[in-house]
């Protein structure tokens, strides 16, 4: 059988060429296509694709989905599938190319081992680039986190950074860089693209979870901003803040959000 990483591997492939063959199919010179109408169609026909698949591929398994209502069963579930269709709709919505899509399973067991995520398995697609990054690659597995030796490159929002980012970035001399999708930024951390992912303008568990979980494949550090752990498949999803790093920041990064954070509420 299929094993759970290259199911996901192979589903974020299928949900991205899916997205890209719809996103291509727009006549060109189209006026009538709004980005806003062309994310949300793409959202829609991914999310299909992928909750279909995993209801024929692993029909025991429970599903969390952005795109689907929630499932109150898998909260009683061993195993729950947490996906984004489609993590970066506005990016995909007007032509650009960091959007991803997120496929990662949870397992009550691994969580109850060993406290955080409890992701097993997971995989990050970037179709625009045909790469996909999964929790089983030896080569994601090799691409350890070293220290920079230059400014320090903080990934941030490009329409939401957190109110005290720019707080941070000059307790650590650090360059924040904006950018689209939380797939894509934490791709990019691991990557070597960026140094840091820092996140507090709420998020939910679909965004993270499979990049958090091919952050920690690759040896990166993640946490909440507070440093308190990733805690997934909770009664509500809601997952508002998230910092993946290379390890030999991590201290800095969470002393520096703690003084900024402390700062701007006492202002």
């Amino acid at each position: 059988m299929t094993t759970d990483a290259r199911l996901a591997a192979r589903l974020a492939e299928q949900a991205g060429e899916e997205l890209r063959r719809l996103r291509d199919d727009v006549p060109a010179g189209a006026v009538a296509t709004d980005p806003k109408e062309l994310g949300r169609r793409g959202d829609a026909a991914a999310n299909e694709l992928l909750v279909r698949s995993l209801r024929e591929q692993r029909p025991g398994d429970a599903v969390l989905s952005e795109e689907s209502a929630d499932d109150r069963r898998r909260l009683g579930a061993e195993r729950v599938w947490i996906v984004d269709p489609l993590d970066g709709t506005r990016e995909y919505g007007l032509g650009r190319p960091d959007w991803t899509v997120h496929v990662a399973l949870w397992e009550a067991a691994a969580a109850a081992r060993e406290p955080g995520t409890g992701i097993i398995a997971a995989a990050v697609a970037r179709p625009d680039s045909g790469e996909v990054l999964v929790t089983d690659d030896i080569a994601v597995g090799k691409a350890s986190a070293e220290i920079p030796g230059n400014r320090v490159r903080i990934l941030v929002s490009d329409t939401r950074p957190p109110d005290f980012a720019n707080a941070v970035a000059a307790r650590l001399d650090a360059d924040l860089v904006p950018r689209g999708s939380a797939g894509a930024k934490a791709v990019a951390v691991l990557r070597g693209e960026a140094d840091a992912y820092l996140h507090a303008g709420g998020q939910y568990e679909w965004d993270s979870a499979a990049p958090v979980g091919v952050a920690h494949a690759a040896g990166l550090y993640a946490s909440r901003i507070d440093g308190s752990p990733l805690r997934y498949n909770a009664p509500d999803p809601y997952l508002p803040d998230l910092l993946i790093c290379r390890p030999g920041l991590a201290g800095d990064l969470l002393s520096a959000v703690a003084a900024a954070t402390t700062d701007t509420n006492d202002i």
